[in-house]
């Protein structure tokens, strides 16, 4: 198994000792690569979380093209959340990023998020 960080300018730097993503290689047959959540930092207080969503899904998309990967590749994601009742907003935009065979997935709504955001989404994906 080889390990390959990912890195890409086109989502927020790490804020702590952690990848944006990291790449394994297993058995030479296929490639995993496993996202660190990711966030919306320059959009969370203004509040619109639709706007945030949508951020945080287009740097998923940064980190997963650095990769080689796309959406389609999504296998899982998890989804957190600091208030439950934007989860209608949340899955209206979540849902435009996937246009078939939408990946497994929780969401849980937490108490608080890095840098007081609205919403952070992690997913993994598959070659």
């Amino acid at each position: 198994m080889s390990k390959q960080i990912v890195y890409t300018d086109q989502a927020p730097a790490p804020i702590g000792p952690y990848s944006q993503a990291v790449k394994i290689d297993v058995r030479n047959t296929s490639s995993m690569v496993f996202v660190s959540g990711q966030v919306a930092i320059d959009l969370a207080p203004q509040g619109d979380i639709q706007a945030e969503t949508r951020k945080v899904m287009e740097n998923i998309g940064a980190i997963l093209k650095e990769a080689g990967l796309d959406y389609s590749h999504i296998v899982k994601s998890s989804i957190f959340v600091k208030d439950m009742n934007n989860f209608a907003a949340i899955n209206e935009v979540y849902g435009t990023f996937f246009t078939a065979e939408p990946p497994a997935r929780e969401t849980v709504e937490v108490a608080r998020l890095p840098k007081d955001v609205n919403v952070e989404i992690s997913v993994i994906a598959i070659q």
